[in-house]
C-alpha cells in the first residue's frame, strides 16, 4: 500500500513539473543522477523576482519533495546573475497600491501584512523542503536573492559573485527572512553590518564570514563543484539527510537541552530504519549501499 501511494505521488509530482513555469526552469540534467536543478529563469531581468515566482517556487519544491528520483536540489540562475532581488515595478502595484477613500486603514494594513506573509512563506518553502537544497550563486545576489540563498542548506559561489542586503537603500527593512536567518549564518555583527549599510560584499569576504561555504574560481568550476556536491548528497540515505536537516532547523530555535531532547525523540522513531541496516552491511561488505527512496 505504501509503495502504491508513493508511486501515485511520484506520478502526480512529475505531472506537476511537466506543466512548466513562467519564472523557473526545473531540470534533471542526468537521469542516472537523482539531482534536480531549479533555475531562476528571467535572465534579461537579472532574475528579479516577480509575483508569479512566489507561487511557482513553492509549487516546484512541493513536487520535488514528493519525487523519489529527486534526492538533492540545486538552486541557481540563468544568465550572468543569480538574482537581482525583487522586481519592484511588478510588485509595487499589488503590495503598495493606494487605498480608496472608503477603505478602512486598518483593513488595508492587515491585507498588506497577509501579502508579506505569503511572500515570506514562498521563501521558507526552501527550508521546509525535506530534500537538501544547494545554492549555486554567480554574479549578483542582491536583496531577495540573499533571502533565497539564506534559506538554502548549503551556499556555494563563484569568484565573480557579490552580495548585498539592499533593502535599506530602498527605505525598507528586509522582510523575507534575511534579518532572521542571516545572524545565525554569519553572526549578529556581520548581519547588522550587511543589513544596515547595504554594502556590496565580495565572494572572498562572504566566504570569510561564513555566508558561503565554498568559492570556485569560475562559473564552470562552480557548476562542476556543485554538481559533485549534490551528487554526493544524493548518494546518502534520504532518511538520514532529511532527519539531519529537520533536526538542525528545529534546534536553531531551541536551547541545547531542548535540541538534544528533540534529536533523541527523532532518532527513537527513525533509528531502526532499513537504511541503517543497509549502511552497516555495506560497510562490512565494503560495497556501495542501496538506500530506500523517500
Amino acid at each position: 500500500m505504501a509503495r502504491r501511494s508513493q508511486a501515485m505521488d511520484a506520478v502526480g509530482a512529475e505531472a506537476e513539473l511537466k506543466m512548466g513555469f513562467e519564472t523557473l526552469e526545473v531540470v534533471q540534467k542526468d537521469r542516472s543522477i537523482p539531482v534536480y536543478y531549479i533555475y531562476l529563469n528571467r535572465p534579461a531581468q537579472r532574475n528579479a523576482l516577480t509575483l508569479p515566482f512566489f507561487s511557482e517556487l513553492p509549487r516546484a519544491l512541493a513536487a520535488l519533495d514528493r519525487l523519489p528520483s529527486a534526492r538533492a536540489l540545486v538552486l541557481s540562475g540563468c544568465g550572468p546573475h543569480f538574482c537581482a532581488g525583487i522586481d519592484l515595478s511588478s510588485l509595487a502595484s499589488s503590495i503598495t497600491a493606494a487605498p480608496s477613500s472608503d477603505d478602512d486603514p486598518a483593513a488595508v494594513r492587515e491585507l498588506l501584512r497577509r501579502r508579506i506573509l505569503a511572500l515570506q512563506d514562498a521563501i521558507s518553502a526552501v527550508e521546509r523542503c525535506r530534500k537538501p537544497v544547494v545554492a549555486e550563486i554567480h554574479g549578483a545576489c542582491v536583496g531577495g536573492g540573499v533571502d533565497l540563498a539564506a534559506a538554502c542548506d548549503i551556499r556555494c559561489c563563484s569568484e565573480d559573485a557579490f552580495f548585498s542586503v539592499k533593502e535599506v537603500d530602498l527605505a525598507l527593512a528586509a522582510d523575507l527572512g534575511t534579518l532572521q536567518r542571516l545572524p545565525a549564518i554569519v553572526g549578529y555583527g556581520n548581519a547588522a553590518d550587511l543589513a544596515l549599510t547595504g554594502r556590496r560584499v565580495s565572494a572572498s569576504e562572504a566566504k570569510a564570514m561564513g555566508l558561503v561555504s565554498r568559492v570556485f574560481p569560475t562559473r564552470q568550476a562552480l557548476e562542476e563543484g556543485v554538481a559533485a556536491l549534490a551528487s554526493g548528497l544524493a548518494e546518502k540515505s534520504s532518511l538520514a539527510v532529511m532527519g539531519t536537516k529537520a533536526v538542525m532547523l528545529r534546534s536553531r530555535d531551541l536551547t541545547m537541552d531542548q535540541g538534544l531532547e528533540y534529536v533523541a525523540t527523532w532518532n527513537a522513531a527513525m533509528l531502526m530504519s532499513r537504511d541503517l541496516k543497509e549502511a552497516v552491511s555495506a560497510q562490512l561488505q565494503k560495497r556501495k549501499p542501496a538506500f530506500s527512496k523517500l
